[in-house]
């Protein structure tokens, strides 16, 4: 947690960060979302290099979050909630490594609670979670073009057709 302003952060991944990203920024009681690149072994990472498949990161986005508003189990009921946590290194027609579910904690609690959560979760699903769980070692940010990208760029046919209906179910 952020002891100067009392919010806590987390880095997940869910398969593409313009869809994980779209999703958090309308859950209340987020302060901010940053999509990039982690859980990789190449410094600075590039969007080209990361898609590729050769730097070992996964296109996450770090979520901040004010947990006087929405707890750290709440985050993940709603990371859960926008993808398929059984699917490996899949989601949906985007496959590879970099899409794989992922979560990673900044501390020791924040993983208690975050394997907590998976094995209360667990038997609500016909198939195995397979969210890989790992502490941050470093967040890149990702270019700048990639930030707020279905709000910038809503009429992109990737946008109209994963992104908005996936918002479609955050919103019933």
């Amino acid at each position: 947690m952020d002891r100067d302003s009392g919010y806590e952060s987390i880095v997940l991944g869910g398969g593409c960060f313009w869809c994980t990203e779209a999703f958090f920024r309308r859950v209340k009681g987020v302060v901010a979302v940053t999509p990039g690149y982690a859980g990789g072994f190449v410094s600075n990472p590039t969007y080209r290099e990361v898609c590729d498949g050769t730097t070992g990161h996964a296109e996450v986005v770090e979520v901040e979050f004010d947990p006087r508003k929405l707890s750290l189990e709440e985050v993940l009921e709603v990371f859960f909630a926008s993808h398929d946590p059984t699917s490996l290194n899949r989601q949906g027609a985007d496959v590879g490594t970099q899409y794989r579910s992922i979560i990673l904690y900044t501390d020791d609690e924040q993983r208690k609670r975050v394997e907590a959560y998976i094995s209360r979760i667990a038997g609500n699903y016909d198939r195995p979670i397979v969210t890989e769980v790992k502490r941050l070692e470093k967040f890149f940010p990702a270019e700048e073009y990639h930030h707020r990208y279905y709000e910038r760029n809503p009429d992109q046919p990737y946008c109209r057709t994963v992104i908005a209906p996936k918002l479609s179910k955050l919103q019933s």
